[in-house]
């Protein structure tokens, strides 16, 4: 490079906004009424999606590289993977400076939107191993692109899947009979499979950050709506808290009562 020309120059020229696409995202919220806290609203949900899609390309990469027996790379994924769920819980006290009266000045304008709609957060439940096909016929607003999506994510193979994978790759018997025994002797001897344990691990804190994040939302409903039933037709905060409850993999939790 000329010693005149600096890092960049000899690229696309490519600007900050334009590379970001800057005035096309900027352009996306807007408020359906003049209250002052709808753009928090709007702004903070808007960021949650970008958040799923960020977690949806990682959990799908650490998913095929358990099936590559690469559970190195897996690890480095689930650290990202950990890290944005974090984020995820945290932006919870951003929303909840809106007072229950600020939010109640645009609620109305909702209807019958709702998180409950959200495609991607289902997708991530579905890859993870919740899977429930009733969504598919629930998210009634959903396009046919976005159906198609969650009906893929029901024939795909999930997190447990790729993780039975690498335990059968290393000589564990994977049957619903033997699982438990082989989850044992992982654990068991950490010296010869720290690798299966640790990846273990990540997922037992996937789903536990999951858990978090769910118990975290409930709260924040019920601090701002009590128990008035949710915009798209949910319960509303009963329907959150009966979610809270659930586990992507109720078979490494069990194992702690085994060791």
């Amino acid at each position: 490079m000329p010693p005149d020309r600096q890092f960049g120059e000899e690229g696309g020229r490519l600007s900050y906004g334009g590379y970001l696409r800057l005035p096309e995202l900027l352009a996306q919220q807007l408020p359906q009424s003049q209250a002052p806290d709808e753009l928090l609203f709007i702004t903070i949900h808007q960021v949650y999606e970008l958040w799923f899609k960020l977690l949806l390309h990682e959990l799908e990469g650490a998913r095929e590289a358990m099936f590559d027996g690469e559970l190195w790379h897996a690890k480095h994924l689930f650290k990202r993977v950990h890290a944005v769920e974090r984020v995820l819980i945290e932006q919870v006290e951003v929303l909840e400076t809106m007072t229950p009266q600020d939010f109640m000045e645009f609620r109305a304008k909702l209807a019958p939107a709702s998180g409950f709609q959200s495609v991607q957060f289902r997708e991530l439940e579905f890859l993870s191993g919740a899977k429930d096909e009733s969504y598919l016929t629930r998210l009634r607003d959903a396009s046919d692109t976005e159906l198609a999506r969650l009906g893929g994510r029901l024939r795909e193979p999930t997190l447990w899947d790729a993780y039975l994978t690498a335990l059968s790759q290393r000589g564990f018997a994977v049957s619903d009979e033997e699982i438990m025994d082989s989850l044992l002797a992982v654990a068991r001897d950490r010296r010869t499979h720290d690798d299966l344990w640790q990846l273990a691990e990540d997922l037992l804190t996937h789903d536990e950050t999951a858990a978090l994040w769910r118990t975290r939302h409930v709260q924040m409903v019920e601090r701002q709506i009590g128990t008035k039933s949710g915009t798209g037709g949910s319960t509303g905060a009963p329907y959150l808290r009966g979610r809270t409850r659930l586990h992507y993999y109720p078979l490494l939790w069990e194992l702690r009562g085994w060791l």
